[in-house]
């Protein structure tokens, strides 16, 4: 199974460096500017490991990994910092970190640390979906197989489609930006466009919607973005009570 990557650091430099080599050594890699969205984040993927920036701003990386251990989520983290001290690494350690390494460092050292990390872990996966099926209107969302099953018929879905289902799902009743669902399924990988999610949304529309113009699941809100509503026999979202 490939190993994935989720890279949190605030620094594009780092960012490219790692995406780049880790895609060479047939990785997948994603990634996120600071410490804040980590738990959001792992609600809607599971990487193999997650490669961890403490100094960065708002949510630093110490405090990201303590709140994540402290929800109890065992995801394999290594910490990646310029804080080279003994105090420093101690800390990390103490937070719950699997290793530790510091910048400046060779890219083909953090591999093998990952390695040797998921070797410790014997690539068991560090925690399953927290459903593996979930009930939305006239279908059931298999998580395992990644598709839709109505009236006991299932229905494949592109990665993109069921990417941006997830997202929804996980963020029921919610209003999530046009730049918040783009940042979510592409990182920076791909530059925002304002327009870039029409085609995807009408996509995922004409797969669950009884009448994709009139959605009642995936609903627009005008200038803020979009709510998605899992009970097809509920009133339309009201923006005024979010």
């Amino acid at each position: 199974m490939t190993t994935s990557v989720l890279l949190v650091d605030d620094d594009p430099v780092v960012r490219d460096l790692l995406r780049h080599f880790f895609r060479e050594h047939g990785m997948h890699v994603s990634v996120l500017h600071d410490g804040s969205g980590l738990m959001q984040r792992l609600e809607l993927e599971r990487p193999s490991i997650v490669v961890l920036d403490i100094m960065m701003p708002n949510t630093d990386g110490l405090r990201a990994l303590r709140d994540l251990r402290a929800s109890g989520d065992d995801m394999p983290v290594i910490f990646l910092t310029a804080c080279g001290s003994v105090n420093d690494k101690i800390a990390g350690l103490e937070c719950g970190a699997d290793d530790y390494l510091a910048k400046p460092f060779d890219p083909r050292e953090l591999l093998a640390r990952i390695e040797t990390v998921l070797r410790r872990r014997a690539s068991a996966p560090s925690r399953p979906e927290r459903c593996a099926r979930e009930r939305v209107g006239k279908f059931e969302i298999d998580f395992v197989s990644r598709s839709l099953i109505r009236d006991g018929e299932r229905i494949a879905l592109r990665d993109s489609e069921f990417a941006l289902l997830k997202i929804f799902v996980r963020h029921p009743y919610k209003i999530l930006s046009r730049v918040l669902i783009h940042d979510l399924l592409r990182g920076d990988e791909l530059a925002f466009r304002d327009r870039g999610l029409d085609v995807p949304i009408w996509r995922l529309r004409r797969i669950i919607e009884d009448d994709p113009s009139n959605p009642r699941h995936v609903q627009t809100v005008r200038g803020q973005g979009y709510v998605f509503v899992p009970d097809m026999d509920g009133a339309m979202f009201d923006s005024r009570v979010a």
